[in-house]
């Protein structure tokens, strides 16, 4: 278990997407909070860290936002090397791939190096959505839905919340049910897990469909990030090579209770 008496967790690497800043939706605090608790030999921002598409509709910039992109270019400047890999909302960035900006390398991709000599491929995942690629017309039209039901989400998290009950996340509820979205998870997975091994890599990690995980598929390792809209989870490299999700709510708690005991 965690040692939470030392005021910051180091890990080897930490792997984070869809922040989707500058949208309503996006928990910049929680966020900040986050990178303020976490220091890491190397950070990979894997894609959908600005939400292009939603800001070219509506500018929605507070100060949690900023303070986040703020903090993350004091880590580069501090020594720790940060790789960006855009998504499919910002991918006008993709435009710098192959330049160092603020200390930030922009990447189309990456292949990371475990200390235990895995190769792990790192890719946001939008160019295996075949929805992005074929129907980008639906893509859009998907995101004003997920934007929509993140409103109606906060409405019933501020009920629970009033009873004391937990955050829950609706969307994340009806993926889970849904055939339609757990097919199309499936394909993702099963997609993506193909060109891993087309590539001769042990692992592919990635962000995208905002579902964090770990777990073998037909011997390659698939790991998923999540996002920092609704489940506010990180993907994590001990120093052994061992690999973790964070859930930043539960780790939170922990602290709490940590520092309260004291």
């Amino acid at each position: 278990m965690q040692d939470l008496s030392n005021p910051s967790k180091v890990f080897r690497t930490v792997w984070i997407s869809d922040f989707h800043l500058g949208t309503k939706g996006s928990q910049a605090k929680e966020l900040l909070s986050f990178l303020r608790y976490t220091d890491a030999e190397k950070i990979y921002l894997v894609g959908d860290i600005v939400d292009g598409w939603q800001l070219s509709k509506r500018w929605h910039w507070p100060q949690a936002h900023n303070d986040v992109v703020q903090k993350i270019l004091e880590k580069a400047k501090n020594g720790t090397e940060i790789v960006f890999i855009p998504g499919n909302h910002d991918e006008a960035a993709r435009e710098f791939v192959g330049l160092t900006l603020g200390g930030i390398k922009v990447k189309d991709d990456d292949v990371h190096e475990s200390p235990n000599g895995k190769k792990y491929w790192v890719v946001h995942g939008d160019l295996f959505d075949n929805v992005i690629q074929h129907a980008r017309w639906l893509a859009y039209i998907g995101d004003w839905a997920y934007v929509f039901l993140l409103k109606i989400n906060a409405l019933f998290n501020s009920i629970r919340i009033f009873f004391k009950f937990p955050y829950w996340s609706l969307s994340q509820y009806l993926k889970s049910k849904v055939k339609m979205a757990v097919s199309f998870i499936s394909a993702f997975e099963k997609s993506m897990v193909t060109e891993t091994r087309r590539r001769g890599c042990d692992g592919v990690i990635c962000g995208h469909i905002h579902k964090a995980e770990i777990r073998e598929i037909e011997g390659i390792l698939y790991a998923n990030d999540g996002d920092w809209v609704e489940s506010m989870t990180a993907l994590v490299e001990h120093f052994d090579g061992k690999l973790e999700i964070v859930e930043w709510s539960e780790t939170k708690r922990r602290i709490a209770n940590f520092e309260y005991l004291e």
